[in-house]
């Protein structure tokens, strides 16, 4: 008897044990469920008025991660303090912080950050909806798209302007809505008046924009609401990085006995890559010696190297200088410094290529406005670069070409006329007459080889843009998506039309902007000073361009 009562009890135990185990494990085979969780009810519902509870309340299709759901939660007006959660299953009871205003249109957005306990879906699209504490539901809307990669949790600030302008690095927004997996955002519950609306991917979410860490879209004009007005759409927006900081030296080492690798604190103009740009003080024997080269090189981004005229002793207090180096957004700084940690070590590389595009031996060189680009893997004396370079076909027939150096260390190669097409062409360069700082010189002659292509193989699209004038200057783009990302570019001066020919095939998109200040790029604007974007328009299909065959009579409606 004993003993069968210890073997059901050890079998109870065993029984519970299992079951234990199975509760904490996910359920085996079947497909990863990739069904983002959405919401089933709100309460409040959408539009009520004279509302006097202290909370709201969501059902959600599935379990969603808790902190998840606190980190997407954006209530406009803002409210100080922390929202309270209590859940029962599917279910939450969000509880305010403080007593709500009376008269008062709240709008509640839940964003896509929000996700599913299991797998981390996020969900596709935010959801919002208003309520008022008064007798009535301020009911303007705000709807556009945000044109990025990966638009899928981006915040859209809008402030209600007053006498000022808002900075959107000082003042949080008024209202906040959030993109979805598409771009697409929507702001309601707005009463008339006069709005300004950024984008913002707010990295830490604390709803500031902060230059060094997030990308901002700027509107291309602010919103007016007046009492009758109910709705602004396609307030689009482009993201862009504001950089407000200029370049500075971080590190500046002597990697040989004339090479000097400089380290900034973000990448350099390229057009600022000159040597008489930098010099070397020797503090100890006052002694100030110029660069002989310098060039971008097979480096990190932020780095350049310089290459000295003269040697530099060991042991004494050397310092770097650059003067007017400015970075790829145009802050410019002006005199900067850095203590040089000098070496000796000898030179024996030989000088040679590292790298030409397109690739030796292509058989894809265009036959018109083809470019070439060779880089050298040290600086060399540019004058002589020009004496020792041959261009013709492989019967040799010269081709008139035009140098430009980038900086002393590569060049680029532009024929003058059109080449013919489906034929060999050779671009001879004798290393040998060229050396480095330290005498290296390769005992050969680089061939670079390329075959032109047929002419026949391109494609091409056509058609005219609506809703425009000619002096609002636009420009149309059509901009490839396959891996190549061919841009093509017309600038609409006399006719509505466009025309792209000599199109590589591929996937293409078309979108077009207002060149409101007569550059030869696209404008972001700027927040501070207030800039607006240029407006823009995407065609709303992408096209998918075939070889020898035209797309035309595209009827391309700017909104």
């Amino acid at each position: 008897m004993i003993r069968n009562i210890t073997k059901y009890f050890l079998l109870l135990l065993l029984g519970l044990f299992l079951s234990h185990c199975a509760n904490q494990l996910p359920p085996g085979g079947g497909d990863i469920d990739r069904v983002p969780p959405v919401i089933t009810e709100i309460y409040p519902a959408d539009g009520t008025t004279n509302y006097k509870e202290d909370y709201f309340e969501l059902t959600f299709s599935k379990y969603v991660e808790k902190r998840s759901l606190k980190d997407a939660i954006f209530i406009s007006p803002a409210l100080n303090g922390n929202l309270e959660l209590n859940w029962s299953g599917h279910s939450v009871r969000i509880i305010f912080p403080e007593k709500l205003k009376d008269s008062t249109t709240y709008v509640i957005t839940i964003g896509t950050d929000l996700v599913d306990y299991n797998n981390k879906n996020r969900m596709a699209e935010s959801v919002t909806f208003s309520f008022s504490t008064g007798s009535k539901v301020d009911k303007k809307i705000i709807s556009g798209r945000v044109f990025d990669e990966k638009p899928s949790g981006i915040l859209i600030f809008a402030y209600k302007k007053g006498k000022a302008d808002p900075d959107p690095m000082k003042n949080k927004p008024d209202f906040i809505s959030q993109a979805g997996n598409d771009g697409k955002y929507k702001i309601v519950g707005l009463a008339a008046g006069v709005y300004r609306v950024f984008a913002v991917f707010d990295q830490y979410r604390d709803l500031l924009f902060q230059p060094e860490q997030d990308k901002i879209g700027m509107p291309p004009q602010d919103v007016t609401f007046s009492e009758q007005d109910t709705l602004c759409s396609n307030l689009n927006f482009f993201l862009t990085k504001i950089d407000t900081t200029a370049p500075r030296i971080l590190t500046s080492v002597m990697t040989d006995k004339y090479h000097i690798v400089v380290n900034y604190s973000e990448p350099i103009d390229s057009g600022y890559i000159r040597s008489n740009n930098f010099f070397v003080y020797d503090s100890t024997a006052k002694k100030r010696t110029p660069m002989l080269y310098a060039y971008k090189g097979n480096t990190k981004p932020t780095e350049v190297v310089l290459v000295t005229s003269q040697n530099i002793p060991e042991g004494n207090s050397v310092w770097l200088f650059s003067d007017s180096v400015k970075d790829i957004s145009g802050n410019l700084y002006l005199k900067d410094f850095s203590q040089l940690s000098v070496s000796t070590k000898p030179d024996s590389i030989k000088l040679d290529f590292y790298k030409y595009l397109p690739p030796n031996r292509t058989d894809r060189a265009d036959f018109i406005g083809q470019k070439f680009l060779f880089y050298f893997n040290d600086g060399v004396d540019t004058n002589q670069v020009k004496d020792v370079i041959s261009f013709s076909d492989t019967s040799g027939t010269p081709v008139s070409y035009r140098i430009r150096f980038i900086d002393d260390a590569s060049f680029q190669i532009e024929p003058l006329k059109a080449l013919e097409s489906r034929k060999d062409y050779i671009i001879k360069i004798n290393i040998s007459r060229l050396t480095d700082a330290a005498g290296n010189r390769l005992d050969s002659v680089f061939q670079y080889k390329f075959k032109t292509i047929s002419g026949l193989d391109f494609t091409g699209a056509s058609g005219r843009i609506m809703n425009i004038t000619l002096s609002q200057k636009p420009v149309i783009i059509l901009q490839g998506i396959d891996a190549d990302k061919n841009i093509y570019s017309r600038y609409l001066l006399n006719d509505d039309r466009f025309n792209f020919d000599r199109v590589t095939p591929g996937k293409y998109i078309i979108w077009a902007y207002l060149n409101s200040d007569s550059s030869r790029s696209y404008s972001y604007g700027n927040f501070k000073p207030f800039k607006p974007a240029e407006r823009f328009s995407f065609y709303p299909d992408t096209l998918e361009l075939k070889a020898r065959w035209v797309q035309s009579d595209l009827l391309f409606e700017f909104k």
